[in-house]
C-alpha cells in the first residue's frame, strides 16, 4: 500500500527521534529506585549496563523487521504482517487507550510539575500547563513532519549539550568523593536476584520509547537503511549518557543519598552549585521532557493512520492534511484523549496496569525474526548475533512480563484484561466492515 505521507525524516532526524524520545525525565529521577534496590556502585552500573544491552538487542531485532516492513506503523505493522491483524489491532488498541496516550499524559504532568518549581502553580494550574504542552506540541506536529522532526532535533541537541555540561561540571566542580565508588563495590552480593530484576525493570523503563522511530517509516528517507542505523546509534548514545550521568551522581553524592533522592539531578546540582542548582535542573527536566513528549506525540498518530488505512479504525483517522501532509485527524484524536486523561487523572491507573504488557508484544515482535527468516524474506539489514541475541531478548521480554504478573498478580491480570478487551472489538469491527463491503458490492 503506497503511503500518502511525505518522506522528510533523514538519518540525523531519525537518530534525534530515538535519543530525544528515550531521554526524558527518568534519568533525572529514576536512579533512586534502582539504587534503593541494588545498593552498591557495582550493582547500579550493572543494572544500567544490562538495561542498555537489552534495549540494544531489542533495537537490533526491531531494525531487521524495519528493513523488511517499511510502511508506516512500526510494531503494529510487524505484528499484523507476521502473525495476525488481530494482534496488531491489540497493540494499537492498548497504545491509544492506555500505553501511548498514558505516557503522553504522564510526561505532560512531569513538565507541569517541574515548571511549578519555577513558577508557582496550583493543582488546576498544573493540569492546565500539562494540557497546554500536549496541545502546543500536537499543533507543531500537525503543521508538518519536517517541522516536527526539526523541533525534535533541536530539543535533542539541547539536552545532549546540557547533559555534557552536567558531566563535565560534575567531575570538575564536584569536591570529589571517589571513595563512593569503592565503598559499595563489595555490597553486590547483598542484592537478591529478584531485587536486581525489579531494578532492571526500572532501568528498562528509563530506556522506553526506543522503538517509536519505526512508527514513521513511511515518512523516512531510505527507511530500509536509515531506521536500523538510527535505532542502533540512538540506543548507544543513550546508554553512554545514562552511564556517565550515574557516574556523576555517585561521584558527587553518597550512595544512600542517591538511593533516597526523588530528584537526584537537582540534589547533585545543589551540591555542586549551591542554592539555585536545583532550579537549573528543574528547567533542564522541563526541557528534556518536552523533547521526549514531542517525539512521542509525533510517532503515535502514524500507527492510528496505518490502522485506518487497513480498515481497522474509522477511515477519517487515515486522512492526510492536504497542505501539511500529516495524519491530522489522528493527531487531534491523540491530543484530545491524552488531555482527557490529564484532566481526569486516570492516566496513572491505566498506564501502570498496562505498560508491562508491551513486553509481551516486544517478545512476540522479536520472535518474528525467526518466522520472517524461515519464510525466506530478507531485508537490507540483518540483526547481529542471530539466533542467539534475538532469543536472549525474547526470553528477557517474557521474563519481565512473567515477573510483573507474579509480583502484582491482581493489577497485572487487570491490565492484561484491559488489553484483551480489544479482541471482541476487533471481531465486531471486522464483521461490520464485512457487511459494509457486501452491501457495496
Amino acid at each position: 500500500m503506497p503511503s500518502g505521507l511525505k518522506r522528510a525524516i533523514r538519518l540525523p532526524h531519525a537518530v534525534a527521534m530515538v535519543v530525544g524520545t528515550i531521554i526524558g525525565a527518568s534519568i533525572f529521577v529514576q536512579p533512586a529506585e534502582i539504587t534503593g534496590r541494588v545498593p552498591s556502585v557495582a550493582g547500579v552500573f550493572a543494572v544500567w549496563a544490562v538495561s542498555g544491552i537489552l534495549t540494544l538487542l531489542g533495537a537490533l531485532a526491531c531494525a531487521e523487521l524495519a528493513s523488511v516492513f517499511t510502511r508506516t506503523g512500526g510494531v503494529y505493522v510487524y505484528l499484523s504482517e507476521i502473525y495476525s491483524p488481530a494482534l496488531g489491532f491489540l497493540w494499537g488498541w492498548a497504545m491509544f487507550w492506555s500505553m501511548h496516550s498514558g505516557i503522553i499524559a504522564a510526561l505532560a504532568m512531569i513538565v507541569a510539575r517541574y515548571l511549578a518549581y519555577i513558577v508557582p502553580l496550583g493543582d488546576m494550574g498544573i493540569r492546565a500547563a500539562a494540557v497546554a504542552a500536549i496541545v502546543v506540541l500536537s499543533a507543531v506536529n500537525y503543521a508538518g513532519v519536517k517541522l516536527g522532526s526539526r523541533v525534535q532535533a533541536l530539543f535533542t541537541l539541547g539536552k545532549l549539550v546540557a547533559i555534557a555540561l552536567i558531566i563535565v561540571a560534575g567531575f570538575i566542580l564536584g569536591a570529589g568523593l571517589p571513595e563512593h565508588f569503592a565503598a559499595g563495590a563489595a555490597e553486590m552480593a547483598g542484592a537478591s536476584p529478584r531485587e536486581f530484576l525489579l531494578a532492571l525493570v526500572a532501568g528498562l523503563f528509563a530506556y522506553g520509547g526506543w522503538h517509536m522511530v519505526t512508527y514513521s517509516s513511511g515518512e523516512s528517507v531510505d527507511p530500509e537503511r536509515n531506521i536500523p542505523k538510527a535505532l542502533v546509534a540512538g540506543t548507544l548514545i543513550v546508554t553512554v549518557c545514562y552511564m556517565a550521568l550515574n557516574a556523576v551522581y555517585m561521584f558527587i553524592l553518597p550512595l544512600d543519598v542517591v538511593a533516597s533522592s526523588t530528584r537526584i539531578a537537582a540534589d547533585a546540582a545543589d551540591a555542586v552549585l549551591g542554592f539555585g542548582g536545583g532550579a537549573f535542573m528543574s528547567m533542564l527536566v522541563v526541557f528534556s521532557t518536552l523533547g521526549s513528549l514531542s517525539g512521542i506525540i509525533l510517532t503515535g498518530p502514524r500507527v492510528y493512520y496505518s490502522m485506518a488505512c487497513d480498515g481497522l479504525l474509522f477511515r477519517r483517522a487515515g486522512r492526510i492534511h492536504p497542505r501539511f501532509q500529516t495524519p491530522h485527524i489522528a493527531i487531534v484524536m491523540q491530543a484530545l484523549w491524552a488531555s482527557i486523561l490529564v484532566c481526569t487523572g486516570t492516566y496513572r491507573g491505566l498506564f501502570t496496569r498496562v505498560v508491562y504488557t508491551e513486553w509481551i508484544f516486544f517478545g512476540l515482535m522479536a520472535s518474528g525474526i525467526f518466522i520472517v527468516r524461515k519464510r525466506g524474506v530478507a531485508g537490507a539489514y540483518r540483526a547481529w548475533g542471530y539466533p542467539v541475541l534475538p532469543a536472549v531478548f525474547v526470553l528477557a521480554s517474557f521474563g519481565i512480563a512473567a515477573n510483573q504478573i507474579l509480583s502484582e498478580p491482581r493489577e497485572s491480570l487487570l491490565g492484561l484484561a484491559l488489553v484483551a478487551a480489544g479482541l471482541p472489538v476487533y471481531y465486531l469491527w471486522k464483521g461490520r466492515q464485512g457487511h459494509a463491503d457486501n452491501r457495496s458490492s
